[in-house]
């Protein structure tokens, strides 16, 4: 299972988070990767190129544009290519500050993976720092 990280979000939060779920993967017998959309598609790649190639991969997203949701084309193709979507709802428009979104990534990372473990894609959920991730 893949877990990719929007392009909104920096790249060595892919990385990081990967690192910490390596003793997770050893523990459960899981092989759970998180990569960052930017590092392996390319900056400036458009949701309409990658969100096929990330549905055939069978991964799920962890992004702050909400916008994918509610653009009624793009919302379309993430449920056409199965895609299971987690959305980070921050304060403000201009978004988490980095250190906030480190720990609100952590925070909510069981949860996550709960919710990849239990329910059928496609499916969308949003967090906030002040909820938990709820079903869209």
């Amino acid at each position: 299972m893949i877990i990719y990280i929007d392009e909104n979000m920096p790249p060595p939060l892919a990385q990081g988070l990967h690192v910490l779920q390596q003793p997770l993967n050893a523990r459960n017998n899981t092989n759970i990767e998180v990569k960052s959309i930017k590092t392996v598609f390319g900056a400036g790649t458009k949701d309409e190129d990658w969100i096929p190639l990330v549905g055939q991969q069978g991964a799920c997203v962890l992004t702050q544009d909400y916008n994918i949701q509610r653009t009624r084309h793009q919302k379309a193709l993430c449920e056409a290519h199965q895609l299971g979507l987690f959305f980070l709802c921050p304060p403000s428009k201009t978004g988490l500050a980095y250190w906030d979104m480190v720990r609100l990534c952590v925070e909510r990372w069981s949860q996550l993976l709960r919710i990849i473990d239990r329910e059928q894609r496609p499916f969308s959920y949003r967090c906030s720092v002040r909820k938990d991730f709820e079903k869209l």
